[in-house]
């Protein structure tokens, strides 16, 4: 017996062969079975055939050690086919074993992430850690439910630049009943992952950024048929509705805000870990409006119901309350499931970052906005702006 045969063998009885293989295999024990019979069939016609012709003598059929003989192959042929018949009865046993025990599990999984609507709660989660953490960085996901009590939310990261959504990467995240394992990113570029430093403006009301001509410099040699994305660092703290104000004139597209948290998140006014939110709100379930339901019946005892939902309506450059109050709402959500935001994004001190907020109210010190090129040079002669650093850069697809 060969030792691939074997392995074989033991993956079988372990119930671990692959369906494919395991069929093979079990043809290959019953041809090997129906040999074993064929051969004591063969050895009982010899012998019959050994007394018929005379070969064999009275005196030798009758002999202790052809009947101690002829009983001890019987025996073993016996204790063989015993041996077989036991490791495919155990083998089934176990498959069967394992079929069950999926179907069940299966069943449990699907049952507890769709309890609650903890799916979409899950998804909201992570998507909305990402948003407050990573400046223009979006995910919309999508969940699929596996064996054995897994979830996997996986889905591409991506950036607005110009008039269009570009991909940076992608990211997914298993969990297990709820328990989350960590996330994984994989950027096409790493210094997508890395992002850009935002400053805080110091007490004299200039951002300590440092000398930023090169970043000017890079931005004027640009062609003109481009557009780009640019990290706005703010000469003071503005509200929400004052830089949008500011940005109202301007042909360009806010996407993200960096929001004042407490003197934690800065280290001698190097933000080190934003935390901000993005120019279109992050609505969550309970924020939507549903339409009237309508319903179509299907059958005497089955109806379908259907809906449309409907996002609070936002001014493109207002609304400062509402988003702020967004803004905040989604950090208290964080705050539920701090493992599950923990695992997608690091946040330092989310309690006391909500606290603050709330009792300060929501001030910026930067922003993320994009579009043409030359738009973006007007900013140098902006008093509001006090620091610039390029991002990406695309050829033209601006849409006025």
């Amino acid at each position: 017996m060969s030792e691939e045969f074997k392995e074989k063998l033991r993956r079988y009885s372990e119930g671990t062969l692959p369906e494919e293989e395991r069929e093979e295999l079990e043809s290959e024990l019953v041809k090997l079975e129906a040999y074993q019979l064929y051969l004591e069939e063969q050895m009982e016609r010899e012998e019959q055939d050994g007394q018929a012709t005379g070969s064999w003598t009275k005196t030798d059929t009758q002999a202790p050690g052809f009947k101690k003989a002829k009983k001890k192959r019987r025996e073993k042929s016996i204790i063989r086919r015993g041996k077989w018949k036991a490791r495919i009865n155990n083998t089934l046993t176990v498959f069967s074993a394992f079929l069950i025990f999926t179907v069940i599990t299966s069943i449990i999984t699907t049952v507890f992430y769709n309890t609650g609507d903890r799916m979409n709660t899950y998804r909201d989660v992570v998507e909305s850690a990402i948003a407050v953490t990573r400046p223009n960085t979006t995910v919309r996901l999508s969940a699929d439910v596996h064996y054995f009590f897994r979830l996997e939310l996986s889905g591409n990261l991506l950036k607005q630049v110009g008039s269009e959504s570009i991909q940076v990467g992608s990211y997914t995240q298993d969990l297990h009943l709820g328990l989350a394992n960590i996330s994984k990113f994989n950027w096409t570029d790493e210094r997508n992952g890395s992002g850009k430093v935002f400053y805080y403006p110091s007490a004299e009301g200039t951002a300590r950024g440092g000398d930023d001509n090169n970043q000017w410099k890079r931005l004027a040699k640009l062609p003109e048929g481009t557009v780009a994305e640019a990290y706005l660092l703010l000469s003071h703290l503005y509200t929400t509705d004052e830089l949008l104000k500011q940005l109202e004139p301007l042909n360009l597209q806010p996407v993200w805000f960096g929001a004042d948290t407490g003197p934690w998140e800065r280290d001698n006014d190097v933000v080190v870990h934003p935390l901000g939110f993005p120019y279109q709100p992050m609505w969550h379930a309970d924020d939507m409006k549903r339409s009237e339901v309508t319903k179509e019946k299907t059958g005497w005892f089955s109806s379908v119901s259907s809906f449309s939902s409907v996002s609070p309506s936002v001014e493109s450059y207002g609304s400062g309350a509402l988003r702020d109050a967004n803004f905040i709402k989604t950090l208290k959500l964080l705050q539920q499931h701090q493992t599950l935001a923990g695992r997608a994004a690091y946040i330092n001190q989310l309690d006391t970052s909500v606290a603050y907020l709330e009792k300060n109210g929501v001030k910026l010190y930067g922003a993320v906005v994009t579009g043409p090129v030359k738009e973006l040079l007007k900013l140098r002669e902006a008093s509001w702006v006090s620091h610039l650093q390029v991002g990406e850069v695309r050829l033209w697809n601006w849409t006025e």
